[in-house]
């Protein structure tokens, strides 16, 4: 449902809100070692992120990323829209060229009510409440260090 762009950007977000603030400024080099994404395509989609008002940044020494106030105010759909465009959630989850209510693919009944929920979270949650979840449940943006083999 989501391009591989729109998951590094949602990812590193999350990573900027946990980590970053207008005294904190961290570097696409860092983010791109922390969560184990390439660093030159991670740098262009923090750099679209801010022409968007998404991320903020500062160049030059000292400089890097951050979240202010307003961008913790923004929801994953505007990180989301920047990205991918509005039509990513309007696509078949079959790859259907025509899919909707009138004409619905065999997955449509069981996945429209999943996307809607799911586009409703993005749309409806701001990225500091979205952290607040993250932090409150424990849930991870990035399996480096992790004992996958555990059981």
């Amino acid at each position: 449902m989501l391009s591989n762009a729109s998951k590094y950007a949602v990812r590193a977000i999350f990573y900027l809100a946990i980590h970053s603030h207008e005294t904190n400024k961290i570097g696409a080099k860092k983010i791109s070692k922390e969560l184990e994404m390439p660093q030159a395509f991670l740098a262009q989609l923090l750099r679209n992120l801010s022409s968007h008002k998404i991320v903020s940044s500062v160049k030059g020494p000292g400089g890097g990323f951050f979240l202010d106030n307003g961008n913790r105010k923004k929801s994953i759909w505007d990180v989301i829209v920047s990205i991918d465009g509005k039509q990513k959630f309007d696509e078949c989850f079959l790859g259907l060229a025509k899919c909707n209510e009138i004409n619905p693919c065999p997955a449509h009944a069981i996945v429209a009510p999943f996307k809607e929920k799911i586009l409703t979270d993005f749309r409806d949650k701001t990225i500091d409440q979205l952290v607040e979840e993250i932090k409150k449940n424990g849930t991870v943006i990035s399996l480096k260090g992790l004992d996958l083999n555990e059981e």
